[in-house]
């Protein structure tokens, strides 16, 4: 049997800078591979050209960058696992679940039940896999102070788990600004070094952006800084098998800048980072409509799901 490679097989990474490196939370080759020469070299207080260098022998290593069969690819996405909505007809719309090493989005209007959703999710991620759980913790990014552990005690209750060990298994961190949440992934990365961590959460991606880069003239960085963070949330699906389950807004009025009034903010870099996106409405008698606008392999479709005291039901 081969034996694994560590970051000191990289050539040139000595037990100096492999050190720096696993503090910074690179603690695999192909973190290191799929990494900016500029993050690394910031994070990691080394030369942005030894970044290159070090980026291009992790390639190496990990033999990132050939060309695979698709019965390649075919065999490791059955590492996949797919975490249930708690209702069925949601759960049918997206082929049995939420699939990991994805970024599902849920946006829609205020009401829609976006936050709702990711609190049954991330109740039901700590179930174990044969209940359609991830028998994982869950970390949830908390950008505008929406998290309430009341909430979870009720859906745990309801599914007969216990609320104080639910409880236990979701971390919460508050993000304050936009920079603050990018950090919050970094940190999460960390997290996931010391525990099973397969959902990460985040409510809502884009209120921070939206609220400090306004007008026309601040939008090429806006989606630059939203570019790289939602490209740090899909390494971290990848490397951790898990899913990121986000939720965004949408424009409160056509106009010029935002565009009709049901689309979600963030333009195309959201939309073509998003693996899923899915678009909430409030329905008739209490009802809520789950709308699949984008997949890479699902077909467009509707599920119909009610939102009660107990959590998400058919």
């Amino acid at each position: 049997m081969v034996a694994e490679k560590t970051l000191e097989d990289i050539p040139g990474v000595g037990p100096a800078i492999a050190e720096k490196l696993r503090e910074a939370g690179y603690n695999d080759l192909l973190a290191i591979a799929v990494a900016s020469p500029g993050d690394l070299a910031e994070r990691c207080e080394i030369g942005e050209k030894k970044a290159m260098d070090i980026i291009e022998g992790a390639k190496l290593c990990a033999d990132i960058g050939g060309f695979e069969t698709g019965s390649e690819i075919l065999e490791r996405r059955k590492e996949i696992v797919k975490l249930t909505t708690g209702s069925k007809a949601f759960d049918e719309l997206l082929a049995g679940g939420l699939e990991s090493q994805s970024i599902v989005e849920f946006f829609g209007e205020f009401g829609s039940s976006k936050t709702q959703v990711c609190f049954q999710l991330a109740v039901n991620a700590t179930m174990p896999e044969e209940r359609g759980g991830l028998d994982s913790d869950v970390i949830i990014i908390d950008s505008e102070n929406t998290f309430r552990p009341e909430r979870i005690v009720q859906m745990a209750t309801y599914l007969g788990l216990d609320p104080d060990a639910t409880l236990a298994r979701i971390h919460v961190a508050r993000a304050f600004n936009s920079q603050h949440q990018i950090l919050l992934v970094e940190k999460a990365m960390e997290l996931a070094q010391t525990m099973k961590v397969r959902l990460m959460i985040v409510d809502s991606l884009t209120s921070h952006f939206r609220a400090e880069y306004v007008g026309r003239g601040t939008l090429a960085e806006r989606q630059q800084v939203l570019n790289r963070h939602m490209h740090d949330l899909l390494n971290f699906a990848t490397l951790n098998n898990a899913v990121i389950a986000v939720t965004n807004q949408v424009a409160a009025k056509p106009d010029a800048f935002f565009g009709d009034p049901t689309r979600p903010i963030g333009g195309h870099i959201v939309g073509h980072t998003a693996t899923f996106r899915i678009y909430l409405r409030k329905g008739k008698a209490g009802k809520r409509v789950a709308r699949l606008i984008d997949s890479p392999n699902l077909p467009e479709g509707e599920a119909v799901f009610m939102v009660t005291e107990d959590g998400i039901k058919d």
